[in-house]
């Protein structure tokens, strides 16, 4: 049978990939979450993807958002926030849990449930607990959605100080003194909780940088001087996670260093140096986003030590079993040493922010920067990998 005359059907446009950018959120990184969202939205190349802006309020509920980059920036020192943003007070996004679909609604109450369309990419640009600490990735995962970022473990010792300092330990990289106190510790012996961190004091020295272990953008870190302002110390880190770890203090400069995923696997950006900041005890939440602290960009190291810098990054991204991108934490000690603090397995995407600033002057650019994550979350799948 010749098929000559058969009708030949239009070839159908191929549609873009949607991008839903999840951002807010409920732990106390909630505005800077949003502001770093504003950030990507007015990045990414719309011509290439469909974007859907997807906000998490403070109190868990998924809404369906303006995408107005403007209204995501702190003004007059006050954080934006996804209540400001949401189109109702009282609608919902859901995201099925089953792999089959990918297709978002929206519902609102007493109305019909309104198909959004499926999503091919999540980028969350969560902060902190209940989004950058394998929580949402779990979610996605079961849903069968491509992310931004690593999984859920590498995303939990991300989170977690703890746990994360002795991932580091067992590869070989160098971390500074510390002890954590558990919930469960300070509940049942106060006191016997507190001698720790003051014989821990005893053999380092003050002062002491008390911290949330699962918290992010400086929130709830005090330097501690001596014993008169360790309890007022313990009860702010507490206010942010009832777990706290305590870090002596390392003398030395602050360096940090982003890891990138590319095709051929992870690669190291120049590496910055956060100067101290005179009008601050340490590079803390009010030097980094409201009075704009810079750091400098390339720091002034030796090509040996920007090598090894570059070199230990991409190992704690490896020993971390990151995905994505990372921010890579470290302290340039007086003896010449490398001692690594932590790192992001989200970190600040604002204007201001390190990240894209390391690979600003490494030679990619904001736009390339959001495009390249997008592209390495698309390249890879769900699941065990």
């Amino acid at each position: 049978m010749s098929t000559e005359n058969l009708t030949q059907r239009p070839e159908q446009p191929r549609r873009k990939p949607r991008v839903a950018v999840v951002f807010g959120g409920r732990s106390s990184e909630h505005g800077i979450s949003v502001v770093t969202a504003g950030a990507v939205l007015s990045a990414i190349d719309r011509a290439k993807y469909d974007v859907l802006p997807i906000g998490i309020t403070q109190d868990g509920r998924w809404a369906l958002t303006a995408d107005d980059p403007e209204r995501m920036a702190i003004v007059d020192r006050k954080q934006p926030s996804v209540e400001q943003l949401a189109e109702s007070t009282e609608g919902g996004v859901v995201l099925p849990v089953d792999p089959s679909n990918r297709e978002v609604v929206y519902s609102e109450p007493g109305s019909v449930p309104k198909a959004l369309g499926e999503v091919d990419v999540v980028f969350p640009v969560l902060h902190g607990p209940y989004g950058e600490d394998g929580t949402l990735q779990g979610l996605l995962e079961l849903s069968g959605v491509p992310y931004v970022g690593s999984g859920v473990l590498a995303s939990a010792v991300g989170q977690d100080k703890d746990y994360m300092k002795r991932v580091f330990t067992s590869f070989g990289l160098k971390v500074g003194p510390y002890v954590v106190i558990r919930p469960r510790e300070w509940q049942q012996d106060e006191s016997a909780a507190r001698k720790r961190i003051v014989d821990f004091a005893g053999e380092h020295g003050w002062p002491l940088f008390v911290k949330p272990a699962r918290a992010g953008s400086s929130f709830g870190i005090t330097k501690v001087d001596d014993l008169a302002g360790l309890d007022e110390a313990i009860e702010e880190a507490q206010r942010h996670d009832p777990k706290i770890i305590v870090e002596a203090l390392l003398r030395g400069r602050e360096i940090e260093c982003g890891v990138l995923e590319f095709e051929d696997g992870p690669r190291a950006s120049v590496p910055a140096e956060i100067p101290p900041v005179q009008s601050h005890a340490f590079y803390d939440f009010e030097a980094k986003y409201i009075d704009s602290a810079a750091g400098i960009v390339p720091a002034p190291l030796s090509e040996e030590q920007t090598a090894e810098v570059r070199r230990l990054a991409v190992e704690a991204f490896e020993a971390a079993s990151c995905e994505g991108l990372v921010r890579a934490d470290f302290f340039l000690t007086d003896d010449g040493e490398f001692v690594i603090n932590e790192i992001n397995t989200m970190p600040g995407f604002t204007p201001i922010s390190m990240y894209p600033r390391m690979w600003q002057e490494t030679g990619v650019s904001y736009a390339e920067l959001v495009d390249r994550l997008v592209q390495a979350a698309l390249r890879r799948s769900t699941g065990l990998r």
